[in-house]
């Protein structure tokens, strides 16, 4: 039971951090500001005397990798979802002794 909700949580964070690093670089919410321009980079930036920061976060190509990293929690999450029996039986440590490389 434990391993099946190790598995079920691990799924379950990858798709948050997928759906939010694939969509957030690219959405405006509310008063928190655009990606590139909100407050904690805007502080960041200056407490750190990193000017470059805050364009750098800013550009296309950064917002880019973040939602490829996304897009890679999504694929690890679905992959996850499909070898579901598998992935518990390897927590479990009862993973099938393969004989001639086939299971």
């Amino acid at each position: 039971m434990v391993a099946k909700l190790t598995v079920i949580f691990f799924i379950i964070l990858c798709l948050e951090a997928g759906i939010a690093l694939t969509l957030l670089p690219w959405m405006s919410i509310g008063g928190l500001g655009d990606w590139g321009d909100n407050f904690l980079l805007a502080l960041v930036a200056e407490k750190t005397g990193l000017p470059a920061l805050q364009s750098t976060v800013s550009s296309g190509w950064f917002r880019g990798a973040v939602t490829g990293l996304g897009i890679l929690n999504l694929f690890i999450a679905f992959w996850e979802m499909a070898h579901f029996k598998q992935s518990v039986r390897m927590i479990e440590g009862k993973e099938e002794k393969t004989v001639s490389g086939k299971q």
